[in-house]
């Protein structure tokens, strides 16, 4: 493998990136975050690409979450300088994650701990081997959660498993995490990658506007009241119901339901 910290590859329209620091377990240093940024950036842009895996290098870990020895560093310059360097990154990094307009799938492949899982938490959608292990051990350190993790994980899973996970630093496996709701998914370790793409494959089947303002009404709604959520899933209606896509649904739908009856 090369020294880029995030590897790319694209193929049938979905972007594949791998967090490649096989030998730091896919540790989350100061160039991974900032490089996984740069390609989100170019991801945005690219019409051809309509959804994005996420899988770790090697056969051991997602991401054993934030580069303590880099944390380290930081933190001995001062509490205003790991703040600045390390939690204003990763909350960037996460909420980017959260907020991008098209369908991220996380491949857990091994475990994932600390801003390993506040990635996953970020993401829409997730499918996990059968030996993923996740973990909270920030609480171990001396700190809690500082990429989003004491915010999503509760909205995910509930305040008093979301507890129980920070508070103790205990693992938790593959299948807790899909009981739990963190995942969508468990299948055997052979088969994640080709799950992923059947997944993105079936989402970017449709119509791109539709997949992105869907995106948007749950992950900006589902923080804000009923009412106010109720106003966001109708503007992005609106943002949908104004392009071709929904137009071509309807005449589809419409010739399939008279298709029987027209044989008749």
């Amino acid at each position: 493998m090369t020294d880029d910290p995030v590897l790319y590859d694209q193929r049938h329209g979905v972007a594949i990136l791998t967090l490649n620091r096989p030998d730091q377990l896919n540790a989350l240093n100061f160039a991974l975050i900032d490089r996984f940024l740069v390609h989100l950036d170019a991801i945005e842009r690219d019409e051809m690409v309509r959804a994005v895996i996420v899988t770790g290098a090697g056969d051991r870990a997602f991401s054993a979450g934030a580069d303590i020895k880099e944390f380290a560093h930081s933190v001995a310059a001062g509490v205003e300088v790991a703040l600045r360097d390390f939690v204003a990154r990763g909350q960037t990094f996460t909420a980017r994650i959260e907020r991008f307009p098209k369908p991220l799938i996380g491949a857990v492949n091994g475990l994932a701990f600390g801003g390993g899982c506040e990635m996953l938490e970020a993401m829409p959608l997730a499918v996990a081997a059968a030996t993923a292990t996740f973990t909270k051990p920030e609480i171990n350190l001396g700190f809690p959660p500082p990429f989003g993790g004491t915010q999503r994980l509760p909205r995910l899973i509930g305040r008093k498993r979301a507890l129980e996970m920070i508070l103790t630093g205990d693992p938790i496996t593959a299948e807790d995490a899909r009981q739990a709701g963190l995942v969508n998914r468990v299948v055997p370790k052979a088969r994640l990658m080709a799950e992923a793409e059947s997944l993105a494959q079936r989402i970017i089947e449709k119509a791109p506007v539709s997949v992105a303002a869907s995106l948007a009404a749950v992950t900006r709604g589902i923080n804000l009241s009923i009412d106010e959520g109720l106003a966001m899933e109708a503007a992005q209606f609106a943002r949908a119901a104004a392009t071709p896509a929904v137009t071509q649904g309807i005449a589809r739908f419409l010739a399939r339901s008279a298709g029987p009856r027209a044989a008749e």
